[in-house]
């Protein structure tokens, strides 16, 4: 059996996602993948707004051209990072069971930050929703890994963060949370929570090494949840939030829209049996415009463009 070469990114927590795959394939192969650390178009432009330079992809590019290219054998990616169009010589043999979806303030609880405070988070979904419920925040954006967020707020320059709790769970930072925010609070990203390991398409070894990481549960969520994405045109700037699980057998998903203001905010839940989860987020994106959602994401286009 040939060593299998992880790609990653160098962040910390991209480091201990890609670790954790290699832990689980070592204990099941007995063989020792390497990582191999690679750089990407976000890492590279840590320091500016995702609108700016682009949302789609600029995570896993490389990793992707890497893997087509041969110089990897797999990749590990955060699923709220991979775009709705995977490549065709490209595919998913695994998405790994989901660790918590929820978002969480770091600094402060929201009841308690004061009037003007000011509030960091490299997300629009979260800032809208924020603004939805706390209208007198002064929401900014900001960039950088996780270690680098939590600095600010040691520093003073921020009152509070939003961020992943799953993130802050995998680094050992979960004692740093002040307060976790329910769905029904700030709805998820797409994908968020969930790790997804990338091979080539022809690559039965590697497949064949990666089904048993799978969990059909999470793959039937980020299906439906990855599907309203694509039917709403989406991107990681898009101010919309998705939660599918299955609850009892069914997989149920809630989904929000917001202005960028925080003015409007639609929500909308369905449910459909689980092999349906495709089905599931397109019906989801047609509820939820024809609850309004259509107008508040044109002039979030237009606020980007």
């Amino acid at each position: 059996m040939r060593t299998l070469r992880i790609g990653t990114r160098g962040s910390l927590l991209a480091r201990w996602q890609a670790e954790s795959i290699r832990k689980r394939l070592f204990a099941a192969t007995g063989v020792e993948p390497e990582i191999v650390i690679i750089k990407t178009s976000g890492d590279k432009m840590l320091h500016a707004p995702v609108a700016q330079i682009g949302s789609k992809g600029i995570f896993i590019k490389e990793l992707e051209e890497a893997l087509t290219g041969e110089t990897i054998d797999l990749a590990v990616h955060s699923v709220k990072d991979i775009p709705t169009d995977v490549p065709s010589r490209l595919m998913f043999p695994a998405v790994c069971k989901r660790d918590d979806v929820r978002d969480c303030l770091v600094g402060s609880t929201l009841a308690n930050l004061r009037q003007g405070a000011r509030v960091g988070t490299s997300s629009l979904r979260r800032q809208a929703q924020l603004r939805h419920l706390r209208r007198d925040l002064d929401l900014r954006d900001l960039r950088g890994n996780v270690d680098t967020r939590l600095r600010k707020v040691e520093s003073g320059e921020y009152e509070a963060v939003a961020v992943s709790k799953a993130g802050l769970d995998r680094l050992g930072f979960s004692q740093r949370i002040s307060e976790v925010l329910s769905p029904e609070v700030c709805m998820p990203a797409v994908g968020q929570g969930a790790i997804a390991v990338e091979c080539r398409l022809h690559d039965r070894e590697a497949e064949d090494l990666l089904t048993p990481l799978d969990d059909p549960e999470t793959r039937a969520a980020v299906i439906a949840e990855r599907a309203l994405l694509g039917a709403l045109h989406g991107g990681c700037q898009v101010p919309m939030g998705a939660w599918a699980r299955v609850e009892r057998g069914e997989l149920v998903m809630d989904a929000c829209v917001c202005s960028v203001d925080g003015a409007q905010c639609v929500k909308q839940r369905a449910a459909a049996p689980p092999e349906q989860a495709a089905q599931l987020g397109e019906h989801m994106a047609r509820l939820l415009i024809e609850a309004g959602a259509q107008s508040i994401l044109e002039e979030a286009g237009r606020q980007r463009a």
